[in-house]
């Protein structure tokens, strides 16, 4: 079954599944009751945002769900998905960009597609699944180097040149920009620094970056001044955008070695035109709504500052990504988890082991435009009493009922 599948059995729908019913928004339903939510990654609040609502209703109303009908090669190309291509790139100042169906599958297909086994990869060893699933397929040889750590990097920098001398291919760094469990950025101008030595080109999976980090929300790359550095870059719809799909931003020829060689694109359906209309309906609220993205971080200053503030360990965070780190194992993990909901109201991600360090346990919370000051606060004084408990013994002494295993 796996590290996770041999917890299916304990608590299914409330710890793995659960159903979080109502609007997307700071406050909807668990089991019946009201919570408040810090699981979304609905960070610019565009789930529900009228005018996002509106386009994609009118979009559904004209086009239903099925145009248009087939991949985009044989006969699922329009010209809505060729202007939201432009926008896209425009907005990550790339010459050219590409639509993908889904951000997970999209990446994997990345992967494949830019690279051969005459290439050789670099990669950090906190990248996401999605990109060590591409790897998978690899044929040729990769080299991992510790999270941001720079010299490590150099130092699999040198051995990938020195192969790549011999096969007559090229290398590819793969980096995030913004690192979704932990919360902390990609080192892109750490990274940038070696490229004229070795030669490698940079991609970069900004999935939690794009809509949230620099000036204009335009990813890691704006946030670090390093645009230009950045060979690839992808995005997806399903966080900062409340959508699906997403995008790959990069030079004009190798979105045209792309489009013909990524086979999650090739053999799968053209995005429905609600996706695509809604789409550029969001990222035109991303350019001329800045307040959205200015809500957000005054939502994540508030909660990280006041989390810390109580002595709260949050990691390495810099981004609105808020890691809660307190020490335990699956017994208080689950009690506090079914404590927040049950008895304060909150509803929020419980991280363990495998993907944290035995006796690690990781609440993750996702602020959002949508939420409050009050909600902000009324969290921060929730946990404090949680942790008085935890110190206390009361989720591993009984004191506190645990929840049924089934519902």
């Amino acid at each position: 079954m796996g590290p996770l599948g041999q917890y299916a059995d304990y608590g299914w729908g409330y710890y793995y599944f659960p159903k979080l019913e109502g609007e997307i928004s700071n406050r909807m339903h668990f089991r019946g009751k009201p919570v408040l939510v810090w699981s979304l990654n609905n960070y610019l609040g565009l789930a529900n945002h009228p005018a996002v609502r509106e386009a994609d209703a009118k979009a559904a109303e004209a086009y239903g769900m099925a145009y248009p009908m087939g991949a985009r090669m044989m006969s699922g190309q329009t010209a809505y998905h060729e202007q939201l291509e432009r926008e896209l790139a425009a907005f990550e100042k790339k010459e050219s960009a590409y639509l993908l169906n889904y951000g997970y599958m999209g990446m994997v297909s990345i992967i494949d597609a830019l690279i051969d086994r005459h290439d050789v990869v670099v990669y950090d060893s906190e990248a996401h699944a999605c990109i060590l699933d591409g790897l998978r397929m690899h044929m040729g040889k990769r080299f991992v180097y510790p999270h941001n750590d720079m010299e490590k990097l150099e130092t699999s920098l040198k051995r990938a040149r020195k192969l790549t001398d011999q096969t007559g291919g090229g290398i590819l760094v793969i980096t995030e920009g913004v690192y979704g469990m932990a919360g902390d950025l990609g080192n892109l101008p750490g990274i940038l620094q070696f490229k004229d030595k070795y030669g490698f080109r940079l991609l970069v999976d900004d999935a939690h970056g794009f809509g949230t980090m620099g000036l204009t929300g335009a990813g890691t790359s704006e946030e670090q001044k390093v645009m230009d550095g950045v060979d690839v870059y992808f995005g997806t719809f399903a966080k900062a955008m409340a959508g699906i799909g997403g995008f790959v931003a990069t030079d004009k020829p190798i979105v045209k070695a792309l489009t013909f060689n990524m086979r999650s694109q090739i053999y799968a359906k053209s995005l429905p035109m609600p996706m695509v209309i809604g789409a550029l309906k969001r990222l035109e609220l991303m350019r001329t709504k800045p307040e959205l993205k200015e809500k957000l971080w005054t939502i994540v200053r508030a909660l990280q500052s006041g989390l810390r503030e109580k002595g709260f360990n949050l990691g390495r965070t810099e981004s609105p990504v808020t890691p809660v780190f307190l020490q335990g194992g699956l017994s208080e993990a689950t009690q506090i988890v079914a404590d927040l909901r049950e008895n304060y109201g909150i509803f929020c991600s419980m991280v363990i082991y495998p993907v944290v360090p035995k006796g690690v346990i990781m609440l993750r919370l996702i602020p959002t435009a949508v939420h409050t000051l009050e909600d902000v606060q009324y969290t921060i004084d929730s946990f404090s009493d949680v942790r008085e408990k935890l110190d206390k013994g009361k989720y591993s002494d009984g004191t506190i009922p645990a929840v049924a295993d089934k519902y």
